[in-house]
């Protein structure tokens, strides 16, 4: 029974540590220009932001060497803030990025940045480890048409739901 369940726990874990077929980790990737405060401008729904607008990211280094992630977002039903804090580690090299994220203690989850402007680290496309879970991340409240554009094909041609996306209220 004890490895019966140890399995069920280890596919578990495992399975979200993968990533979408058709998604491939940034390579090039630097993180010391990645830290610092991200704008989220588009989302798919799913339970931990449902409802939220003004949401945020922060992205801090800690001393063991991951990353601090502080979440934060308003939601208007609830009439305030929303936080959350997780930790980060590179789940494959440094150079790419594809990290481990943990909100609840020992489970991880992917984040994989897929697109990124590698000039000025303004944008990045971000998934989890299937096509449930997808960001699209600026330094600024708001993005270009041109980079809305260019988002939702990626993700369309990387098989996200992008009829289902949400665009988060920053004003």
């Amino acid at each position: 029974m004890g490895k019966l369940l140890f399995g069920i726990i280890s596919l578990f874990l495992s399975g979200c540590m993968g990533m979408p077929q058709d998604v491939t980790p940034v390579t090039d990737f630097k993180l010391d220009r990645y830290l610092g405060e991200w704008f989220e401008i588009a989302r798919l729904d799913h339970s931990f932001e449902r409802g939220l607008s003004h949401v945020t990211a922060n992205y801090s280094l800690r001393e063991d060497g991951g990353v601090t992630v502080r979440n934060r977002g308003y939601s208007y039903e609830k009439k305030a803030w929303k936080e959350a804090e997780g930790k980060a580690y590179i789940a494959a090299t440094k150079d790419d990025g594809f990290f481990k994220v943990s909100f609840f203690g020992p489970f991880y989850s992917s984040y994989v940045i897929f697109e990124l402007d590698k000039k000025n680290y303004q944008y990045a496309f971000v998934s989890g480890y299937n096509t449930s879970y997808l960001w699209l991340l600026s330094r600024t409240p708001t993005v270009d048409e041109e980079i809305k554009t260019k988002f939702i094909t990626r993700a369309k041609e990387a098989g996200f739901d992008t009829d289902k996306l949400i665009f988060v209220q920053h004003d």
